[in-house]
């Protein structure tokens, strides 16, 4: 494991404002992070694009947002509150957990990890699911939970997208929202946490064999394809396909994708292939019909469901980790600009003289009308370049005194650290294009 990277990137998260402990200022509260000013819209262009993609520019998906608190009946039918309830011990390597009564299971799964010695934590009663309590009365609440994936949201609203829609089958239902899991030994940073969000499309499809392994592969490319066009390394990503008996006894077909973090190759992205588990089963728990009737044919089936399901949280962390350079004395992050938190910064050449504070605020005002940009006036403009470099800021704007006789700024890059004097009435053109291409 590379600790020595996993540190500078924590600590670089909390110096640029990415990251924060939560609760830090009475001790931290285990598994829980705060994003700070930078890492908020990181998150934001993360969940922008992937909405762009998977919603907006697409006339098969629709999207839902789904309350967080759920009949519990759900979570029976999902089948949550069964499979998360027994005596359990987690490999403290990989973090699997298995039935503590499962002696075979663990014993094969010991010779997975052939050389690595591997230890367990002690058998708990455990339950995934974050409990919580509705009603003013002590005594007299409901118990419930706080959803442990933000999947079953969609399929309760299978009927209801279907009847207040003209969307045909085959098409998806995305949703984007966090969710909770009450995990034994969350770890490395943020990427195992008891609150996280979840970005995810549930695909209903005709249930054929061909439909499924067609639309099984499609979308596993399409995800792969999605990431590496923002820029993670193609030799850091991999898929991984599950072994027939590590799948959900469900599930037709599943499939991680994979990056190679400092711990090691990590999931942040499945794709399932989940037959019609779902919808039979909230069929079956709700007692109403959620079956599909193609209105050509009339024929009348339960779909099944190809979902693609991405960890927002773990995304962000394994693209400021595959970001994170450190070049010629320098350290930045070389996002890609779609995600970058602040497009540009504006700086004034010194902040001590009126006349430039006054042409580069009027020039920071417009380009924030159309772009996220950042101001700053302290310190000198080496220490200015610097701090926008960590933050991953793909352009600095700098006004001098040549600026109020040209009309023209000095650009600088962040990979490069090259310059270059732009026309301010051509800097919006130029900053569309350094980012969207």
């Amino acid at each position: 494991m590379d600790n020595d990277l996993l540190q500078k990137i924590v600590a670089l998260c909390k110096r640029r404002g990415f990251v924060y402990p939560g609760s830090e200022i009475y001790g931290g509260l285990g598994g829980t992070w705060d994003y700070g000013p930078a890492g908020v819209l990181l998150k934001k262009n993360i969940k922008d694009l992937w909405w762009k993609e998977m919603v907006q520019l697409r006339d098969d998906i629709v999207g839902v947002d789904a309350a967080i608190m759920m009949n519990p009946k759900a979570w029976e039918a999902s089948g949550h509150v069964e499979a998360f309830s027994d005596p359990l011990v987690e490999c403290k390597v990989c973090h699997q957990r298995f039935r503590a009564d499962k002696a075979d299971e663990i014993e094969t799964h010991e010779e997975s990890h052939k050389d690595t010695k591997v230890e367990w934590t002690d058998p708990q009663q455990f339950n995934l699911l974050v409990k919580a309590y509705l009603g003013v009365l002590e005594g007299k609440q409901s118990e419930i939970y706080l959803r442990g994936e933000i999947t079953n949201g969609v399929h309760v609203n299978f009927k209801n997208v279907l009847d207040s829609t003209r969307i045909k089958i085959p098409f998806g239902i995305a949703q984007i929202g966090k969710a909770f899991r009450n995990e034994i030994t969350p770890g490395n940073f943020t990427f195992r946490s008891r609150e996280f969000e979840q970005m995810e499309v549930q695909f209903y499809i005709k249930p054929e064999k061909e439909e499924g392994e067609k639309w099984f592969e499609y979308w596993k490319q399409n995800r792969i394809d999605w990431y590496l066009s923002l820029g993670l390394k193609k030799e850091n990503l991999r898929f991984r396909d599950h072994a027939d008996d590590e799948r959900a006894h469900y599930a037709l077909a599943a499939c991680d994708i994979e990056y190679n973090a400092p711990w090691g190759w990590s999931e942040f992205m499945g794709i399932h292939h989940r037959g019609d588990w779902d919808l039979s089963r909230h069929q079956k728990y709700s007692g109403q019909d959620l079956s599909y009737i193609d209105p050509e044919t009339q024929e009348k089936y339960i779909p099944w469901d190809i979902e693609t399901s991405a960890g927002v949280d773990r995304s962000a962390l394994f693209f400021l980790i595959d970001a994170y350079s450190e070049l010629e004395g320098r350290t930045l992050l070389k996002l890609h600009p779609k995600l970058a938190p602040y497009k540009a910064a504006v700086f004034p050449l010194l902040a001590n003289k009126p006349e430039l504070i006054e042409k580069a605020k009027s020039i920071y005002l417009d380009l924030k009308q159309d772009f996220m940009v950042a101001w700053d006036e302290r310190g000198n403009i080496g220490k200015r370049y610097a701090a926008q470099d960590e933050i991953g800021t793909p352009m600095c704007i700098t006004i001098d005194f040549q600026t109020l006789s040209d009309d023209a700024v000095t650009v600088r890059d962040r990979d490069t650290a090259l310059q270059e004097r732009i026309k301010i009435s051509d800097l919006k053109d130029y900053i569309n294009e350094k980012v969207n291409g």
